[in-house]
C-alpha cells in the first residue's frame, strides 16, 4: 500500500510553524511511517510534486511569487492546511499594510543604508499590494491557528486526517497560542 504523500511549505513568516512541526520530536519517526515527505524546506526537494496528498502551509502571501506558489500548491493539493496564525490572517506580516510596499522598500534599502541604498530590481520577489492570509487566494480545507500552533496540535491533526477524521481544530488551539 502505498503511503499518503506529505508536504510542508514556507510562504512569508517566520518559520516558528516549522519550528513546531519539527517539536513533534520522536512522534516524527511515527509520522513518517505514515506519509512520505515528499517537499519541505526541511528537505532537498526543490520542485513541489505534481500530486500532494497533504500539504501545510506556513505564513501569509506577500509577494508574486508566494501567490504563484500558493495557486500551484493548491492545483496539485489535496487537503490543504493553513498552520499558524501568519496563513490564517496575515498576522505580523501584514503590518506593513499601513504603509505599503513602496514605502516598506523605500525604509528598508534607502533610509536605512549607509552604504550604497539602493532598492533592489532583481533576487527579491516583487511585493503584493497588500498582504494577505492564505485562503483569500485558495481554497484551504483545514486551519490551524496559533503563534505557532503546538506540536501537540500538528501532530493531532495530521494524525486525524490520516485516519479519515475531520480533526476538531478549537479543541487544540487558538489564534496567538
Amino acid at each position: 500500500m502505498t503511503k499518503p504523500s506529505f508536504a510542508t511549505v514556507w510562504l512569508d513568516g517566520c518559520s516558528g510553524c516549522h519550528m513546531s512541526f519539527l517539536d513533534i520530536d520522536e512522534r516524527l519517526i511515527a509520522l513518517v511511517q505514515l506519509v512520505d515527505i515528499v517537499y519541505s524546506p526541511l528537505v532537498d526537494t526543490k520542485v513541489f510534486p505534481d500530486h500532494v496528498d497533504i500539504a501545510l502551509v506556513e505564513g501569509a502571501v506577500s509577494s508574486e511569487e508566494d501567490l504563484e506558489k500558493i495557486k500551484h500548491i493548491r492545483a496539485h493539493t489535496t487537503t490543504l492546511i493553513s498552520l499558524g496564525d501568519c496563513a490564517v490572517t496575515s498576522n505580523v506580516p501584514s503590518m506593513r499594510n499601513a504603509w505599503g510596499p513602496d514605502a516598506v522598500l523605500r525604509r528598508a534599502y534607502i533610509e536605512n543604508v549607509g552604504y550604497r541604498p539602493l532598492i533592489p530590481d532583481q533576487v527579491i520577489p516583487r511585493l503584493l499590494p497588500k498582504v494577505i492570509p492564505i485562503h483569500h487566494v485558495v481554497a484551504v480545507d483545514v486551519f490551524i491557528p496559533g503563534c505557532p500552533p503546538s506540536a501537540d496540535t500538528i501532530f493531532t491533526v495530521l494524525t486525524e486526517l490520516l485516519q479519515g477524521r475531520t480533526p476538531d481544530v478549537s479543541a487544540l488551539t487558538r489564534f496567538g497560542a
